[in-house]
């Protein structure tokens, strides 16, 4: 029998160790890989062209939204089942754009994880309840009024994309240069239009707009934005 090849990525290890756990005790599933990061994610999909990538969708360098774009484009074999605690219709929408083939609430994926990769490898789709309802809804509502208008997040290139989540991780420009293979230039340019598109401008609002996204976690948001000139530091606010 041929397994379905799965490669996890989620950058807490514990939970990916769980979801490794749980998913090699079924005779037709194999994990094949583990990535830590969203950049790692996509590298190793397109070197072991896994069934089933499973991507949390808040992951650090490059979250799980751009993640599954650059898959998808890449490896059009391979489907994306997301994890993420985010259930709002915005994120719906990104993520079928990105080519998400399926999409789990993290407070359920235990129970439906399994399931849901075994109907992806049989090139069906597969969502949490709360998010097909979600789903019906944005197209009946679709269908009704026509097409929505784009939001701001939707009118980014992938590149600033991946710009304005290094941006509110707290990299500075040559770090992102180099992480990015770009000139230091060619950042602080993008950076410029993301504030222009946004109509954000400063690196705090930025931090906030990408927390909001899911594009970071909140926490490193928060200790990135506990620095910002006029708040009180996390030690002085804890009292």
């Amino acid at each position: 029998m041929q397994k379905i090849t799965v490669l996890l990525a989620e950058d807490h290890t514990i939970v990916r160790q769980g979801f490794r756990l749980l998913l090699e005790a079924e005779p037709d599933i194999t994990v094949v890989g583990e990535a830590e990061h969203g950049r790692q994610a996509v590298q190793m999909a397109t070197r072991l062209l896994p069934d089933v990538v499973v991507m949390d969708i808040a992951m650090p360098l490059l979250n799980g939204l751009e993640a599954t774009s650059q898959i998808t484009k890449q490896v059009p074999s391979t489907r994306v089942l997301i994890l993420s605690s985010y259930n709002d219709n915005e994120y719906v929408h990104q993520l079928s754009q990105a080519g998400a083939a399926g999409y789990l609430l993290k407070q359920t994926a235990a129970a439906d994880l399994i399931k849901a990769i075994r109907e992806l490898k049989k090139g069906n789709a597969f969502f949490s309840p709360a998010i097909s309802k979600r789903l019906l809804d944005h197209y009946q509502e679709t269908l009704l009024k026509g097409f929505p208008p784009r939001r701001p997040a939707e009118l980014l290139s992938s590149r600033q994309a991946e710009i304005l989540q290094l941006v509110a991780e707290g990299k500075p420009n040559k770090q992102i240069a180099a992480e990015l293979s770009v000139s230091i230039r060619t950042v602080q340019n993008h950076r410029q239009q993301l504030m222009n598109k946004l109509h954000i401008h400063d690196i705090a609002g930025l931090t906030r707009y990408a927390m909001n996204k899911g594009m970071i976690e909140t926490g490193s948001a928060g200790r990135l934005l506990s620095c910002e000139p006029g708040r009180p530091t996390a030690r002085r606010a804890a009292h």
